[in-house]
């Protein structure tokens, strides 16, 4: 924390009524935005090794807010079981993914138990969670992406590439919209006890923010315009219960943010919350009513 010449602790500086730094919030996106979108359009597979470093990451990143409840994850088999786990979803599908999944649990417990007895049941339960919680959900991308067909293809807008810009722009509309309305209108709290600065108002945003966009996508993925309102609908819902939960983890550890890695935002996890919560639900939709 700063201080003053007197020594006294600054004050700190007050983001408004979001809570976050806009200017550092925005360029963080453009980043993180810019770093997709490259990988994405030169050779698709290279976004896999971006969702395995993010994986990676926000493994770390839950790692570090257990410990604050005297909870020891197993690090370092949880990062490379999340690894394989995104690499057979992308080569293979979902039968290796489920596979590598159950393999990964097992393999998990089994390290856990060179610690010993104590805090065993605790530290198991939670290193599963985190393998469904991250790479699990995280693995959901890998599918979307392989939509596209073998992975050698050297067509920039496949259906794989195209899905996975269908649900960043879904994700981001929600963000957009919720905040936008949350700032301009937000009286009425969602879920004080849980998220103070989320309220129906920004719920209403993100609705219509979210249904425009999936409608408005239905031209680029050659749907009909009733599956962009699902999409619409499924993306705001499971976004706002994604960034709830996570909400209320970070309060039963105590801490504000997963981490300070990306200026503006936090932690990574702070990002990933409402994406790890849209993505199965989204591949379903597309999987079976666009893409089949």
């Amino acid at each position: 924390m700063s201080t003053t010449d007197a020594g006294t602790p600054a004050p700190q500086k007050d983001h408004g009524r979001a809570g976050r730094d806009l200017p550092a919030a925005v360029g963080s996106a453009v980043v993180l935005l810019s770093v997709i979108a490259g990988s994405l359009f030169f050779f698709k597979t290279a976004f896999i090794v971006v969702v395995c470093t993010a994986v990676v990451v926000a493994i770390w990143e839950l790692h570090r807010g257990l410990l604050a409840k005297q909870i020891d994850i197993p690090e370092q088999p949880l990062m490379v079981g999340g690894v394989v786990m995104v690499a057979v979803a992308y080569f293979w599908g979902a039968p290796a993914l489920v596979t590598a999944t159950a393999v990964s649990a097992l393999v998990i417990m089994l390290w856990l138990l060179r610690r010993g007895v104590d805090g065993f049941v605790q530290n198991a339960t939670a290193a599963v969670f985190t393998l469904i919680y991250v790479p699990f959900l995280g693995s959901f991308v890998a599918l979307m992406l392989a939509e596209g067909g073998d992975w050698r293809t050297t067509e920039h807008f496949d259906d794989g590439v195209k899905g996975i810009v269908a649900f960043i722009l879904l994700t981001i509309a929600s963000d957009i919209g919720g905040y936008v309305a949350g700032v301009l209108f937000g009286k009425h709290p969602m879920a004080p006890v849980i998220s103070p600065k989320k309220s129906w108002e920004g719920f209403a945003g993100s609705l219509l923010f979210c249904v425009g966009a999936g409608v408005g996508l239905m031209d680029w993925l050659d749907g009909d315009w009733w599956i962009g309102v699902a999409l619409g609908l499924i993306a705001v819902v499971m976004a706002t219960l994604g960034d709830l939960c996570e909400s209320v983890m970070k309060r039963d550890l105590g801490i504000k943010d997963m981490s300070q890695i990306i200026p503006g935002h936090g932690g990574l996890m702070d990002r990933l919350d409402s994406l790890l919560a849209t993505i199965a639900p989204i591949w379903l939709l597309l999987h079976y009513c666009v893409f089949s």
